[in-house]
């Protein structure tokens, strides 16, 4: 059975699944769905609507620059949380 994400459709959580791994905005989604961050929150933190963040979970729209450099740094620091065990 598969896990229930709050907060996330089933649909997302699979159109995530199935999107590029390599794109900055489904890496975001994978981390924000995994750690079941709502998605108001992430739109709130990245200035933008909820509708814009489930295209970048989805790999539909490409993030803007300043969008790019601020994703890094949040899949980074949480990256970084993580090996030291937080």
């Amino acid at each position: 059975m598969e896990k229930d994400f709050r907060g996330y459709s089933a649909r997302i959580v699979q159109a995530n699944k199935a999107a590029s791994a390599t794109h900055p905005g489904v890496m975001l989604g994978r981390l924000c769905i995994a750690k079941e961050i709502p998605v108001s929150d992430v739109a709130e933190f990245f200035g933008v609507t909820r509708m814009t963040i489930y295209k970048w979970f989805k790999g539909v729209e490409q993030p803007r620059k300043q969008h790019l450099e601020k994703i890094g740094e949040t899949i980074a620091k949480f990256k970084n949380a993580e090996s030291l065990g937080r």
